[in-house]
């Protein structure tokens, strides 16, 4: 998988994973997926993987991952995992379960993940797990409305990724997404140039943990939409989009993958 950190470099197009979270019922998730998947038509597979990822609730995976053929423009990852592996562990989702029905993507720690109650460590320790089954570990980082307000924006960031790097050896793939709370499914979207700060911050945090600074992916999350995404998209710093509600239309998804894909070539 060594291919994964060159993702940044392969200047495809922008990356642009769309997070269902827990919807839609199956036969509009269904469609959905279809829909995706022709829209994308022969978009080109760039060295680094897809540019487009779904990321859809632990039902779909079987059935989307059958799918996919070997080299679709549309990557599947997996929206949680245990860091269980095959065993007596009811009720968990492993790492090597996902791999085995076509993830090659999971998040982890995300925002609503965190807030009922994952901690920083919990969180490294899944990292750890889905390097160890061959997937690509997507980090959520960000912060609170209260965090931002109180200037510790950058701390809290930080804090979270050094778990992760603490852990998960310099030399193993990683993607980033900074999702800032206060602006997931609220409508609010951080401007490009608080986005900026923040992913020049991540930039140092990686390289002081012996990574390839310059060279990781790092999306945005936080309401990303299709008008807003052409702008976000246009600015170095920003490699991409973790997208939540405007992933549930199809039209509008592509609309922001295309965006990507301007804004690259």
């Amino acid at each position: 998988m060594a291919h994964w950190t060159d993702r940044r470099a392969d200047r495809g197009g922008k990356i642009v994973a769309g997070n269902w979270k827990l919807q839609p019922p199956r036969g509009e998730g269904v469609e959905l997926f279809r829909a995706i998947l022709a829209g994308l038509g022969d978009a080109p597979v760039g060295a680094g993987g897809p540019g487009a990822w779904v990321i859809p609730p632990a039902p779909y995976l079987g059935l989307f991952g059958g799918e996919l053929s070997l080299g679709a423009p549309l990557g599947l990852g997996a929206q949680d995992l245990s860091p269980c592996g095959y065993g007596a562990h009811t009720g968990e989702l492993g790492g090597e379960l996902l791999a085995d029905f076509g993830c090659a993507l999971v998040l982890v720690g995300h925002s609503e993940r965190r807030q009922g109650g994952e901690s920083d460590p919990e969180v490294a320790e899944k990292a750890l797990a889905a390097d160890r089954a061959g997937l690509l570990p997507l980090l959520c980082v960000g912060e609170s409305e209260v965090e931002r307000d109180q200037g510790d924006t950058i701390a809290v960031v930080e804090r979270q990724l050094a778990a992760v790097l603490a852990t998960l050896a310099p030399e193993r793939p990683l993607w980033v997404a900074y999702e800032p709370v206060w602006a997931i499914g609220t409508g609010r979207t951080a401007t490009s140039e608080q986005v900026v700060e923040v992913h020049q911050a991540i930039r140092k945090s990686l390289a002081r943990g012996g990574r390839d600074g310059a060279g990781t992916p790092i999306l945005y999350g936080g309401s990303v939409n299709p008008s807003n995404a052409g702008a976000l998209l246009a600015e170095e710093e920003i490699d991409g989009a973790l997208v939540g509600g405007a992933s549930l239309k199809a039209e509008s998804f592509l609309a922001i993958v295309e965006a990507g894909a301007t804004v690259s070539d």
